[in-house]
């Protein structure tokens, strides 16, 4: 069986490829580990795939593949998943800021220690202040409160799983960011955090910007509401959609019961502002109640979205 799976995304980072696949060849040297690495080019516009070509042709237990277009992080961490066969997997980035040397670290501990994930902590960053360190802070705060997993470090891109997580977890969108949340909801809840060195980029433009933080805490929630909802958008909808149609229906008898016994006399019901809460309240109710139902047949009906293979070398399905 496979020992280890190194599972590398990347774009545009033709600056930054042979360099480290030729360190991780050189950190796992002395290792005896049956291992191999998948490269992921997710569309690049630059040399990726040229430099990913002469790589894999001379190592074999080298796989590139390459993408149609670009799919994003979350569709390229999916095919290396679904294509990787060592018992720890260890997915990291490719621009030289993670270092390879951690890669044996993270395997030997989640084999001593039978993590199902190992998270990476960039404890001391080499990024701008403003507009990473600090909205990663605020990120990985947000993360913490809202699925009370104890990490401070989300999104790092270098962590290391078990096989079996990575061949349950299913992502979409942006969710890479929430693996471990993910890993988590499926029960895979032994997790774990180790402090790795992060070094200052060498080649070319970091890919994050404000868009990807706020991307993130909108994914954040839509993580949140559908760990409670997603499977049953009824149990959600249907809620709000009772307790609305109750105030409908309570108004309706209130007016019903005054214009009969009450105040026979009176205003005629039209007339009366609680005739018009009770209307909004029952069509509002009924729209909630359709939505919820509308879900459940999309829930039930969906197909998974994926990806475009375009090309691809060693690939051993």
């Amino acid at each position: 069986m496979m020992d280890l799976s190194i599972v590398i995304p990347l774009y545009n980072e033709d600056e930054s490829l042979a360099e480290l696949h030729s360190k991780i060849v050189s950190c796992l040297s002395d290792s005896n580990l049956n291992y191999e690495i998948i490269f992921i080019d997710d569309g690049s516009k630059d040399k990726s795939w040229s430099v990913l070509k002469k790589v894999a042709n001379n190592y074999k237990n080298t796989t590139a593949l390459r993408f149609l277009t670009n799919y994003g992080k979350s569709m390229a961490l999916c095919a290396g998943f679904k294509f990787a066969k060592g018992s720890v997997v260890v997915t990291m980035d490719a621009d030289l800021q993670d270092d390879p040397n951690e890669i044996i670290q993270l395997y030997r501990i989640m084999k001593n220690e039978n993590f199902d994930l190992l998270s990476g902590w960039k404890k001391k960053r080499y990024d701008s202040l403003i507009f990473k360190n600090i909205p990663s802070k605020l990120f990985n705060w947000a993360a913490r409160f809202s699925s009370g997993i104890k990490l401070n470090d989300f999104n790092c891109g270098i962590k290391a799983y078990k096989l079996d997580v990575i061949k349950e977890i299913k992502l979409t969108g942006g969710m890479h960011r929430y693996i471990p949340v993910l890993a988590k909801n499926l029960g895979f809840d032994k997790i774990g955090e180790k402090v790795v060195l992060h070094h200052p980029r060498k080649h070319g433009n970091t890919k994050y910007g404000a868009d990807r933080f706020i991307k993130g805490f909108l994914d954040l929630i839509t993580l949140s509401f559908i760990e409670r909802f997603g499977k049953r958008p009824m149990h959600f909808f249907g809620l709000f959609g009772t307790i609305i149609l109750l105030t409908g229906f309570i108004f309706s008898i209130y007016l019903g019961i005054d214009k009969v016994f009450i105040n026979k006399y009176g205003r005629l019901i039209t007339e009366r502002p609680e005739f018009y809460i009770a209307l909004t309240s029952m069509i509002i109710g009924s729209q909630f109640f359709l939505a919820g139902f509308l879900g459940e047949i999309i829930y039930r009906n969906k197909k998974q979205f994926n990806y475009k293979i375009k090309e691809h070398i060693n690939l051993h399905e």
